[in-house]
């Protein structure tokens, strides 16, 4: 699924003389996505774009995937899609990596995620999160847990997606850790299907680790890291949904995590 330690540190002791010329190419563009198609992206998501459509989709949810996707391919990521996502209502569980995941998923679908409190105070990706419809959970708090639920069930039964990380965390690109049964929940209570959604970062995922938050690293590290990191692919693969109705959740926890495992480690 990933290059192993070593190969990493060997990558990382190698000096990578096309940094800088990376970083003086892609900061302008940046600053250019930031200060002009950020502002017109927030003013597309308003309750009059969510009754407008564009060839079938929401106008507000095009705004959204057209900046994600330009932000993407500013930090030099070619985004590949696999399969289709779910229309309407329906639980996508995805691995997690690292920040950039949620806006890889937003390239190619509008979704509102369920994310920690802290991603809220980030700089520019909490806010924008923020307004894109993220659900923000206080970690350790049963009562900011249950409020989650029911804006999860109320989404998904009126007939929106919602993401999930099941892992609970960030990873270190090697593992998909087990996935929490409890976040199915929702999806068996509002009778939606799941869908797993596997994200590789690199060809056959070998960049899954340089894409991943290292030690003791922060966002802005992280986000000043990418940045400048050679051009590589992206993949969101969106697999086949699974029917909540068939599913206990911790069946449905254990099906999507085998899913998403058959892509990570085929």
């Amino acid at each position: 699924m990933a290059m192993s330690p070593e190969t990493i540190n060997a990558d990382a002791q190698r000096p990578d003389v096309l940094r800088p010329f990376r970083y003086a190419l892609r900061t302008p563009g940046l600053l250019l996505h930031l200060l002009v198609g950020l502002p017109i992206t927030l003013l597309l998501i308003n309750p009059l774009s969510e009754r407008l459509r564009w060839k079938g989709e929401r106008l507000d949810h095009l705004a959204i995937r057209s900046w994600s996707l330009g932000l993407m391919w500013i930090f030099g990521f070619r985004v590949r899609r696999i399969g289709q996502p779910v229309s309407g209502g329906a639980l996508m569980v995805a691995n997690h990596v690292s920040w950039i995941d949620i806006v890889l998923v937003h390239s190619q679908c509008a979704v509102g995620f369920v994310a920690k409190s802290e991603i809220s105070r980030w700089p520019l990706i909490g806010w924008l999160a923020r307004r894109g419809g993220t659900i923000y959970h206080q970690r350790g708090n049963n009562e900011s847990l249950h409020g989650v639920m029911h804006q999860m069930v109320e989404r998904l039964q009126a007939g929106l997606p919602v993401g999930v990380f099941p892992e609970g965390g960030t990873t270190d690109g090697q593992t998909v850790r087990t996935f929490h049964a409890r976040i199915f929940q929702p999806a068996v209570t509002a009778v939606v299907p799941v869908q797993a959604v596997a994200l590789r970062y690199g060809a056959g995922g070998n960049a899954q680790m340089h894409v991943a938050f290292g030690q003791g690293e922060s966002f802005v590290a992280n986000f000043l890291r990418l940045l400048g990191d050679p051009s590589r692919v992206a993949e969101v693969h969106f697999l086949p949904p699974i029917e909540a109705l068939e599913e206990g959740r911790r069946k449905l926890a254990e099906a999507a995590r085998t899913a998403i495992l058959g892509v990570m480690q085929p």
